[in-house]
């Protein structure tokens, strides 16, 4: 246990659009079965960090409700344990988190008060699987005063929304420019930093006292030169979520056996919390092509390239193409939808047609009305 984490899992995100209205974008569900924060949790306890930190502010309810025991990711021990940080009014303070840093300056008594030599922080969106214990190596054989998870992403994606780092010949980063409207590289930032805690602190508290709140401009663009920053580069699979385009292509990325098989059937694997459900139904007629269907659903239609999400039903004579299902969805008979993304808890009446996009999914949500 070299080190504690922290999850910075707060931040408001619009472009998910109705997707996170009433969902923290680390609750997002992903590959059928598990929730966005699933992957960075499941990194920690894999490397043995047993102590580690939740930080949540917006939407967080259904966040809170998927972590509420701890056993799952394997942190319910005599020592550590997970913690959901969220804002709270005291005596000298009444502020809601007003950035990275600030969330992190509200909750110091946590840094303050574990003996671990270093911290790991991580965002609640991004999919993947990474060792943080040789990233904690690489950090220590290089001297590192902060290292920061990178990767090379291909070309074709939306590169403004990332990080953007320069490194020299030893990989040291030299410049870090954030979100830039022209990118000049694709190496990008992931969101995931390995910095000595006692050094997290001062650097936190020097910021406070200067009324700056953001990690990455007031801590990583600001020390950038001061402090020996280097980049790990991650050479397996990373993605964030945090656009529509990048969540759609996430889940359907799981439809390929090969990458479902890394995460979830080689160790270590990524957990969850287990929900008790029997498995999928698929009743006479139904017909499926390259599609994941979780626990709990009852299939009556025909399904090709999609994902359906716990305890969804679909219809007879409903097509299903290149979708997304989302958990709890009831769809009728006779539907077509085809480059979807249905909201969880969703009832689409018999008949209904939407249809999206492939380079831009549509998004439906029908809450307020019941066709049983």
């Amino acid at each position: 246990m070299r080190a504690l984490g922290i999850i910075l899992a707060g931040g408001k995100n619009e472009r998910l659009r109705e997707l996170t209205h009433l969902r923290a974008l680390a609750a997002m569900p992903i590959a059928g079965s598990y929730r966005a924060i699933d992957f960075s949790l499941s990194n920690m306890t894999n490397a043995n960090i047993k102590k580690v930190a939740v930080v949540t502010q917006y939407n967080s309810r259904s966040l809170v409700e998927h972590l509420s025991s701890s056993k799952w990711w394997d942190f319910g021990r005599k020592h550590g344990g997970l913690y959901i940080l969220t804002p709270y009014i005291t005596h000298d303070n009444s502020l809601w988190y007003r950035g990275t840093a600030d969330a992190i300056y509200q909750n110091l008594s946590y840094l303050k008060n574990s003996h671990e030599p270093y911290a790991i922080i991580a965002q609640g969106d991004g999919i993947s699987k990474i060792d943080y214990n040789e990233v904690i190596q690489y950090h220590i054989d290089t001297h590192a005063d902060i290292t920061i998870v990178c990767k090379k992403l291909d070309t074709d994606q939306d590169l403004s929304r990332f990080g953007h780092v320069t490194i020299d010949e030893k990989k040291r980063i030299i410049e870090f420019e954030e979100k830039p409207i022209d990118p000049t590289s694709n190496l990008v930032s992931a969101g995931i930093y390995i910095i000595r805690r006692r050094l997290l602190i001062d650097l936190i508290e020097a910021t406070a006292k200067e009324g700056r709140y953001d990690f990455v401009m007031d801590i990583i663009v600001r020390y950038r030169k001061q402090k020996k920053i280097m980049a790990y580069i991650h050479e397996g699979y990373w993605r964030s979520i945090a656009a529509l385009d990048s969540y759609y292509k996430a889940n359907m990325d799981f439809l390929d056996k090969d990458l479902r098989e890394y995460f979830f059937k080689s160790r270590p694997n990524i957990m969850s919390k287990v929900e008790d459900e029997p498995p999928a139904k698929f009743n006479q007629g139904t017909k499926v092509s390259n599609s994941l269907c979780s626990s709990g659903c009852i299939v009556n239609g025909t399904l090709e390239n999609s994902l359906l999400f716990r305890k969804v039903f679909v219809g007879k004579n409903t097509i299903i193409k290149n979708s997304i299902i989302l958990n709890e969805t009831y769809i009728g008979d006779h539907c077509r939808i085809e480059n979807c993304i249905v909201d969880s808890k969703s009832t689409i009446a018999d008949g209904s047609q939407f249809v999206g996009q492939a380079h831009e999914p549509k998004i439906v949500v029908n809450k307020e009305q019941i066709f049983f």
